[in-house]
């Protein structure tokens, strides 16, 4: 969703074929449906299943594709440096925090930050 695949309108994939092919328990699906619900991010339609109500992405999918190749162009200029994986999340990981807080000063922070925070 936040990345912008899933649109208002889609329908999520049957908790039952959701189980098949991730390998994971059934209670783990419905409560990450019911948690989507809650944060008025999906509809269940009984007999129908659930379905995309509202949209996390921020940014257009050409705009995405952009960010993708620099991202990719970075990951590899840090792996040429010698950055492993755990070298990179901790660079990318401090300089977001140092970002967040640049903008908390600024006063340009996100104001409903928190209410959809761990939503995929």
């Amino acid at each position: 969703m936040r990345l912008g695949y899933l649109k208002p309108g889609d329908q999520l994939p049957k908790v039952r074929d959701a189980v098949a092919s991730l390998a994971i328990n059934p209670n783990t699906v419905l409560k990450a449906y019911r948690e989507l619900e809650i944060k008025g991010l999906a509809t269940g339609r009984p007999g129908q299943g659930t379905f995309i109500k509202a949209t996390l992405s921020q940014a257009t999918l050409p705009e995405l594709t952009r960010l993708r190749r620099s991202l990719l162009a970075w990951l590899n200029t840090a792996d040429t440096a010698g950055l492993d994986e755990d070298g990179m999340v901790a660079l990318f990981t401090s300089e977001l925090r140092d970002f967040r807080d640049r903008r908390g000063r600024s006063g340009n922070g996100d104001v409903a930050r928190g209410e959809t925070e761990g939503v995929a």
